[in-house]
């Protein structure tokens, strides 16, 4: 859908391609490519000169990262976008960039969701020469017979092997599928992403797709797929193809996303509120059952980036408000959260 601005009266597939232009100008959030996900709808400036993606929940607008756009222009499209109606706003993903530019306007509820690695994919070999775990890891894979290849697009679009691994991965997770900035189908608008994928003999047993981040001439791995008979290492024997192919591209950024609730996001966390950080700390104890963040914190940080970059949730208002965290969790969850949490309780008695 497309909403506000002079391009009110465009059909949906004009809308992608108009924000598909608009990210490869100026994409520098990770998840500035992830706004062309299924989903998720689109409000473009009046100027044409930048574009959001958000999602509407329980009368808040959840943005997907930041608004794409000149970094000038940031401050300004933020204004524009939140006259445009009367509902609140969450800039779920949003980064340092954007931090930075709404720093001198007026107060705003701000929270440290987490915190995303990210280094040069130059550096890789050097990484990995120090770290024979990893090393291992990837020797186990090969051991198996595992062996990776990067994929036409349009040939990973159609191949029915790839949504079988998928399935097949999906029906391993904690919850139900979610959407969002986690969307799983991607395979259907790949559009500039990269495809990796794993194989045994000629048969694929997972797959990476890598979406690209073009102001910082950079990746976010966006998923990292196993099937039921992807060996043990082929996660990262899919992370070690995709980066060395950055790297032979002349990339000099990569990113494995955010780690929700990471130990890494420094001690800038301590300035979300004390109520929060509770909720926050019981949600990484006691809600492992159903997602396990202390999991992909430690598989993230096995990589040893140099740098974990912090990741916010920003909002037009002066608090965050119980309302605004509800509707957040109801854009990954694409329905009422605990509709998702009761599914996935019967999931597991299965």
């Amino acid at each position: 859908m497309v909403t506000h601005g002079y391009l009110a009266q465009v059909h949906d597939g004009t809308a992608i391609n108009l924000a598909l232009d608009l990210v490869l100008q100026y994409g520098w959030n990770a998840t500035s490519y992830q706004i062309l996900n299924p989903g998720i709808e689109h409000w473009f400036s009046d100027r044409g000169d930048a574009v959001i993606g958000f999602v509407r929940h329980y009368g808040v607008r959840v943005v997907a990262g930041a608004p794409v756009c000149a970094t000038e222009r940031l401050a300004d499209v933020v204004q524009e976008f939140e006259s445009s109606g009367s509902a609140a706003v969450c800039y779920f993903g949003a980064e340092e960039r954007m931090a930075e530019a709404l720093a001198a306007h007026a107060p705003r509820a701000r929270i440290v969701l987490g915190a995303q690695p990210a280094w040069n994919p130059a550096a890789w070999p050097t990484m990995l020469a120090g770290h024979p775990s990893l090393r291992a890891q990837l020797n186990r894979a090969r051991n198996k017979g595992v062996r990776t290849e990067r994929w036409d697009n349009e040939h990973a679009t159609i191949h029915p092997e790839l949504q079988r691994c998928l399935q097949e991965w999906l029906r391993t997770r904690g919850l139900p599928p979610l959407h969002f900035l986690v969307e799983p189908q991607t395979l259907a608008r790949l559009f500039d992403r990269m495809v990796i994928v794993a194989l045994i003999e000629d048969r694929p047993v997972g797959f990476l797709v890598a979406s690209p981040i073009p102001l910082r001439n950079g990746w976010l791995i966006e998923q990292n797929v196993r099937g039921a008979e992807a060996p043990n290492g082929t996660a990262e024997l899919l992370i070690d193809a995709a980066v060395r192919e950055m790297a032979s591209l002349g990339s000099t950024h990569v990113t494995l996303g955010l780690s929700p609730i990471s130990r890494y996001a420094g001690l800038e966390k301590e300035s979300n509120p004390f109520l929060l950080r509770q909720l926050l700390s019981f949600v990484r104890s006691y809600g492992r059952r159903f997602y396990n963040f202390e999991g992909l914190d430690s598989f993230k940080a096995k990589f040893r980036s140099p740098e974990w970059e912090t990741v916010y949730a920003i909002t037009s208002q002066g608090r965050m408000s119980l309302r605004t965290l509800y509707a957040t969790a109801a854009a990954f969850a694409g329905e009422n959260p605990v509709f998702t949490l009761l599914r996935a309780a019967l999931r597991r008695k299965e």
